[in-house]
């Protein structure tokens, strides 16, 4: 196993961030890593993600990540800002490529067993399962039984309050945005909020 996909499991969730400005992004992870949370996902749809990232990766106590990379020249940006892990919505083979040959982990996107196969096939460390509300945690339970050895990201759809449910249907870690990156939070400055649904994550 990449040794990046051991410290995912680790973290057990990954907050994805996405966000309208950079400064909110980054208001998010700052208030994210007061209650213990240091793994981190910029998606790329984010302005400016790419500084982020290598705002972000100088700092040694973070693991961060590029989430939503289109293509294989924004992943070796990515990489080269400092990303250690890539995630996409779907399987880019391109891409894919780009991160085994800098030695980073790679989480494709899947849905169903024959796009599970292609990103194992395409060199996948880990699988995102996404959308993953479209399945439920019965989906994943499904995947998991013809797929034994996978590390599975099940993504979208996933709160604090079925996050339990997930686990007990195989998922080795979890992708979770919503309130972990509430821009009408972030705006409003309640940052008590946004670490309360954090910690409500990581119960």
């Amino acid at each position: 196993m990449h040794p990046i996909v051991t410290q995912l499991r680790t973290a057990r969730i990954i907050p994805v961030i996405r966000t309208s400005t950079a400064a909110h992004a980054a208001t998010a992870v700052a208030w994210l890593r007061e209650v213990g949370i240091t793994t981190i996902e910029i998606t790329l749809t984010t302005p400016d993600a790419v500084a982020l990232i290598r705002e972000l990766a100088a700092d040694p106590a973070l693991l961060v990540g590029a989430g939503t990379v289109p293509d294989a020249a924004t992943a070796r940006a990515c990489l080269e800002a400092g990303a250690k892990f890539l995630v996409t919505p779907w399987v880019d083979a391109e891409v894919c490529a780009v991160a085994r040959a800098a030695g980073a982990a790679m989480l494709p996107g899947a849905f169903t067993p024959t796009e599970v196969r292609a990103a194992l096939q395409a060199g996948a460390d880990a699988v995102k399962i996404f959308p993953a509300s479209s399945g439920g945690p019965a989906h994943l339970k499904a995947l998991r039984s013809v797929f034994p050895g996978v590390a599975f990201c099940p993504t979208g759809g996933v709160d604090p309050r079925n996050t339990a449910e997930w686990f007990a249907a195989g998922a080795a870690f979890v992708g979770m945005g919503g309130k972990l990156a509430d821009e009408a939070l972030i705006a409003a400055g309640d940052k008590a909020a946004l670490q309360a649904a954090a910690r409500a994550a990581l119960a």
